[in-house]
């Protein structure tokens, strides 16, 4: 039942697909892409205008959290934990890896983009920790 009190929205694709904006916000869902295979991911980025809260559904990810001024100092993974919500501050580098069949919502600005977004290419250092801790943390068939 959609009219005008309610709209039901959903999305079963791959990658990241925003389902609602409204007023400042927005409400999106992001789904395993293969650029997000620990192999694959080159660098981390940071919203320099919002806040961003991700809450995993289902599946399994890890979120990268790193730290740096003018670019990646630090970076500490979380292995996320179903429905709990996950706020990563303003200003706070990340990326993350997720399953074949994890799906995280993802609660932002409405006007969240590469505008207001700045990214940070990985060091080998930091590739590594993304390779070695998604290997050790999600399943063994996350990449088939």
């Amino acid at each position: 039942m959609e009219n005008d009190l309610l709209e039901i929205h959903e999305f079963n694709g791959i990658g990241y697909q925003p389902l609602i904006d409204f007023g400042t916000w927005r409400v999106a869902i992001l789904r395993y892409i293969d650029e997000l295979i620990p192999d694959c991911i080159e660098r981390a980025e940071r919203h320099n205008e919002t806040d961003e809260v991700f809450i995993l559904l289902s599946g399994q990810a890890v979120l990268f959290i790193g730290s740096g001024a003018n670019q990646l100092e630090t970076l500490e993974p979380v292995l996320m934990q179903p429905l709990k919500q996950y706020n990563i501050k303003r200003g706070a580098w990340h990326t993350n890896v997720l399953s074949r069949d994890a799906s995280i919502l993802l609660v932002e600005n409405r006007d969240t983009g590469t505008a207001n977004t700045d990214y940070a290419p990985l060091s080998t250092e930091f590739r590594a920790l993304i390779i070695n801790t998604s290997a050790h943390e999600l399943p063994a068939d996350w990449s088939l």
